[in-house]
């Protein structure tokens, strides 16, 4: 291998939060028409991509929370990141990922478009293919709704279904403690029973809450959590009665909101400052509702490299 070239790329990437996610009819192509606020928070995913032998292909390892749940073939969203920049590079597709994992697998979280994110950036810099930011967002759109966001970072608006992008004025940090089920929710599930919950009616085109975008631009945490607001939530109750055990809990805690977390299991809790989340936290895990809980702030940055190994001086 040439010295020019890096041994590895180490790149994170957050999880999300949807502060509002409005579901519109579904589309000719199977998707729903949404709008929704996308929130990157602290919780962060690792990807390591190493340079591989030639003829070796993709290959994927994985450690950290719900090991077992996480794909290790061409089903995961990061085999298929990889190989999107190689064919873009018109290049083999030789590379080893290996993923630290920290947001929860199928929990409404977009973990695994985080870990494709992550691999996009990674591969991108691993083989100096100098892709460019528009190319690479591009190429996230391909491979799933969230991912671009994944990429982008921050608190912005996605609309159509959820690949496209517009960064949201926004101010402040925000306190977030999210309490992890002991199983997942397929998204086609939850989507699912949106459709049925609602019946044969016409459903309205989606649309962002102009409060929700005030208390945003004025950065009161106090007028975000009373307008966080999840189309699908109903849907994940549907399927999870239990889940509004831990809402409960949550909101006896004093959580200024509390919302599920895309199509969930994970259930959000907006608390007034860091010394408010560990409140909000010991109550939730004293519970029992839940799995585990962990705490986090946003808004963060996108998918990022955080080493590179052998690179030139």
């Amino acid at each position: 291998m040439s010295s020019t070239v890096p041994a590895s790329v180490t790149v994170r990437a957050p999880a999300k939060v949807n502060l509002a996610l409005s579901v519109g009819p579904r589309r000719p192509d199977g998707f729903h028409e949404l709008a929704t606020v996308f929130h990157a928070v602290s919780l962060l995913d690792t990807v390591v991509a190493t340079e591989a032998p030639p003829g070796h292909g993709v290959s994927i390892t994985v450690e950290g929370d719900e090991v077992a749940a996480v794909p290790t073939d061409d089903s995961n969203l990061a085999w298929s990141a990889a190989q999107l920049v190689a064919t873009a590079m018109r290049r083999p597709c030789d590379v080893h990922l290996h993923l630290i994992k920290n947001i929860p697998v199928a929990g409404g979280m977009a973990g695994g478009s985080a870990n494709a994110a992550a691999a996009l950036v990674a591969c991108d810099a691993l083989w100096g293919s100098s892709i460019g930011r528009q190319r690479l967002e591009a190429l996230a759109g391909q491979l799933g709704s969230d991912v671009p966001f994944a990429l982008h970072g921050g608190t912005a608006i996605g609309r159509g279904r959820g690949e496209q992008i517009t960064p949201a004025l926004a101010r402040g940090e925000y306190h977030w403690v999210f309490a992890f089920a002991d199983w997942g929710l397929s998204t086609p599930d939850v989507y699912a029973e949106c459709d049925r919950l609602r019946g044969e009616g016409q459903v309205p085109e989606p649309s962002i809450p102009d409060e929700l975008m005030s208390a945003l631009r004025s950065g009161r945490a106090s007028a975000v959590g009373a307008n966080l607001h999840n189309d699908l939530q109903a849907a994940a109750l549907s399927l999870r009665p239990r889940l509004k055990l831990t809402l409960e809990a949550g909101q006896d805690a004093g959580a200024l909101g509390v919302v599920i977390s895309g199509s969930g299991p994970t259930c959000a809790f907006l608390a007034r400052d860091d010394e408010h989340s560990i409140d909000v936290a010991v109550a939730l895990s004293s519970s029992g509702s839940c799995r585990t809980v962990k705490r986090a702030t946003g808004p963060v940055h996108g998918a990022r490299i955080v080493d590179i190994v052998g690179a030139p001086e």
